[in-house]
C-alpha cells in the first residue's frame, strides 16, 4: 500500500485514511483534497460513487426515516413496467426479478395479475420489510433478497429482469461491469430484461447521489453484445412533490 500512499500524497494536498467495513472486509478509504493544479485522473472523477456499507446505510436511512409515498420515485401503480412485461412476457409461469424494488409495488401487482415466480432484490431490508408490510400475507409469495448487485452472485437464473434506477446510480465502471456479470449469471438465452433510468434530459441527482443518464441506445451498448435492443419508451415522471423527471426504458433479450 506504500505506494498507493505516495501516490495518493502526490496528488492531494493533504490526505487521511478512514477505517470502514464492508462486506466482511476491513477497507482503507483514502479521503483527500486535491491538489487544484492537479487534473483529476479519470478513476478519480467517479469518486462520488458510495462504497457498498455507505449505499446500504443511505437506503436504510431513506426508508426508514421515509415513507414510501413521499420519496421522489413513488408510482401508485407501475403502469409502463407492468404493460412491457405484459408485452414482452405474457406467459404467467414467467420467473420475474426486480432488481431495486425496495418498497415498489411492482412485485404486488404482478403478483395479482397472476405472475408465480417473483423475486425483489434490494440492498436496504429497511425497504424491503416495507414492501413485505404493504402486502401482508401475500408477501409469503414473493422471494425477498437483501444484496448489494455489485457484489451479488445469483443462485438461479430469471426469465425477465427489471430495474427501475439502479444501474443509473452506478457511476464507476467497475461497479457497473459487476452488475453487467450478475445480469448476465442471473438470465438465460432468450430472457427479456427492462431497464429503466433517466433520460439525458433527466435530472443529474437522485436521493442526492449522482447518476449516469442514458438513453435506450446507449444503455445497450453500456450493456455489451450479449443483449439485443428490442424496444424503447419514455416517461415523463410526476414526483409525489409534483416536480417531472424524464425517464428512458430500454427492454432488452439476451441472445
Amino acid at each position: 500500500m506504500g505506494g498507493n500512499v505516495r501516490d495518493a500524497k502526490a496528488r492531494c494536498g493533504f490526505i487521511r485514511f478512514a477505517k470502514k467495513r464492508a462486506s466482511g472486509r476491513l477497507l482503507l478509504r483514502a479521503v483527500c483534497k486535491l491538489n487544484p493544479k492537479q487534473k483529476p485522473s479519470k478513476s478519480e472523477a467517479f469518486r462520488d460513487e458510495p462504497l457498498t456499507q455507505d449505499r446500504r446505510e443511505h437506503w436504510d436511512r431513506v426508508y426508514g426515516t421515509r415513507r414510501e409515498t413521499e420519496v421522489s420515485w413513488f408510482q401508485s401503480k407501475p403502469e409502463l413496467s407492468l404493460a412491457l412485461i405484459r408485452e414482452y412476457a405474457p406467459d404467467k409461469t414467467a420467473s420475474v426479478i426486480d432488481i431495486g424494488g425496495g418498497a415498489s409495488l411492482l412485485t404486488a401487482e404482478l403478483l395479482r395479475a397472476g405472475y408465480r415466480d417473483l423475486t425483489a432484490l434490494d440492498i436496504s431490508a429497511e425497504a424491503l420489510e416495507r414492501a413485505k408490510a404493504n402486502i401482508r400475507s401475500e408477501a409469503a409469495n414473493i422471494e425477498w433478497i437483501v444484496a448489494d448487485i455489485t457484489e451479488w452472485k445469483p443462485a438461479r437464473r430469471w426469465n425477465v429482469w427489471h430495474d427501475r434506477a439502479v444501474f443509473h446510480f452506478l457511476t464507476e465502471p467497475a461497479s457497473q461491469d459487476a452488475y453487467i456479470r450478475a445480469f448476465h449469471a442471473a438470465t438465460s438465452p432468450g430472457a427479456i430484461a427492462i431497464i429503466s433510468g433517466f433520460a439525458p434530459d433527466g435530472p443529474e441527482k437522485c436521493s442526492g447521489l449522482p447518476v449516469v443518464r442514458y438513453d435506450a441506445n446507449s444503455l445497450s451498448k453500456r450493456i455489451g453484445e450479449g443483449f439485443e435492443l428490442i424496444a424503447e419508451k419514455r416517461e415523463a415522471h410526476r414526483t409525489p412533490g409534483g416536480l417531472e423527471q424524464k425517464f428512458y426504458y430500454a427492454v432488452l433479450r439476451k441472445r
